[in-house]
């Protein structure tokens, strides 16, 4: 469904001065206010967005020349959110989910039997470069995780021998235990100790692990990241966590950073880019050379422009993480002054002031 203009979403004129915008969007905001009865969650975000962009000057100026596109609406990649359907830790921060986040922090259990065990979540910090970022890239970690031991396979025993029903429960895998609360003495089904709620323990500890099935080791992990990740997305790779001995091992999260650029920024899915040109260039038009995170390409600049000018590469900024379609780089124009001008330079400008009148109506 394609957006509606932010001025219609205002309803106000596209001459709107800041105060007048301002108004609008507070009159409007406590019109559709979700927590307000009769109020409007999808009418009240609408009216958010549009005065994000039209209370920002040089957001407003992009949107006036570009339309969605010069915000950043038309690559999807994401103002607040560069990975919608993949929000997870709130706010910025991104799950690229490989499986349900909740669905498999808890086994169900069978007949009144403790939950299925799960090893535990690990959470670490990966930085990548811009243009990784921007394009995709392959990075290899190597992190020290419970493993399920290889001498044993896992079970606990060492090879050769089996296992046996648990002496402490009987072989349940539960014990009751009586517990003292404020509302008197309690009796409580938990899982037993000793064999962690399995009900068997091995015949003979394995020698490796000593009974545990899990023992530390070093991994080496090959992580894919999707062009177009943002800075504090998170990824999550599912079963790479730890091993527990009975149970399913727990999930790697990846909590992205991207450094800076020294001459690009981001904006969602828009590539923000400053170049400067000279005066002569401005008044007569010309070819300026810019940088783009694809390489250097030429873009005309005509007769005429002036400093704060916005220009649009279409096809050469972030790419959507889900359909692959990038978005634009926007090139802000600034027109140099000159400092110093020799005596020549300095005539040359006093006859054009002489002869100017009508060129700036």
């Amino acid at each position: 469904m394609a957006k509606r203009d932010y001025y219609e979403v205002l309803g106000i004129g596209k001459s709107a001065s800041a105060d007048e915008i301002k108004k609008a969007f507070r009159r409007l905001a406590v019109q559709y206010h979700p927590d307000k009865q009769g109020g409007d969650e999808a009418k009240f975000k609408e009216i958010n967005e549009a005065y994000e962009v039209l209370k920002d000057d040089a957001k407003r100026q992009r949107y006036d020349q570009f339309g969605h596109a010069g915000v950043g609406g038309a690559s999807g990649g994401g103002g607040g959110s560069p990975f919608e359907g993949f929000q997870g830790f709130g706010g910025q921060n991104v799950e690229f989910d490989l499986g349900d986040i909740f669905g498999s922090f808890f086994g169900g259990g069978q007949g009144g039997r403790q939950h299925a065990r799960r090893g535990q979540d690990i959470a670490i910090e990966l930085t990548i470069e811009f243009n990784e970022a921007i394009f995709g890239t392959e990075k290899e970690i190597a992190l020290n995780l419970d493993d399920n031991c290889t001498h044993c396979k896992g079970s606990g025993a060492e090879p050769g021998h089996d296992t046996k029903k648990c002496p402490t429960c009987s072989g349940t895998g539960q014990v009751n235990r009586a517990m003292n609360t404020l509302f008197g003495r309690i009796n409580q089904t938990v899982a037993c100790d000793t064999c962690q709620g399995r009900g068997k323990v091995p015949e003979k500890a394995c020698s490796v692990c000593h009974g545990r099935g899990t023992h530390r080791q070093r991994q080496s992990i090959k992580v894919k990241i999707p062009a177009g990740i943002d800075d504090g997305a998170t990824i999550r790779l599912t079963g790479r966590g730890e091993a527990v001995q009975g149970g399913d091992k727990g999930d790697l999260y990846i909590h992205m950073r991207v450094k800076a650029h020294k001459k690009f920024t981001r904006e969602g899915g828009l590539i923000l880019s400053t170049e400067t040109i000279d005066i002569v260039t401005a008044a007569l038009g010309g070819e300026l050379q810019v940088d783009t995170v694809d390489g250097p390409l030429t873009m005309k600049i005509p007769a005429g422009t002036q400093s704060g000018t916005d220009f649009k590469l279409a096809g050469h900024g972030v790419p959507n993480v889900r359909t692959g379609s990038r978005g634009a780089q926007i090139v802000s124009v600034h027109v140099q002054t000159p400092t110093k001008l020799s005596k020549r330079q300095k005539e040359l400008l006093q006859e054009f002031k002489k002869t100017k009148r009508g060129l700036f109506a």
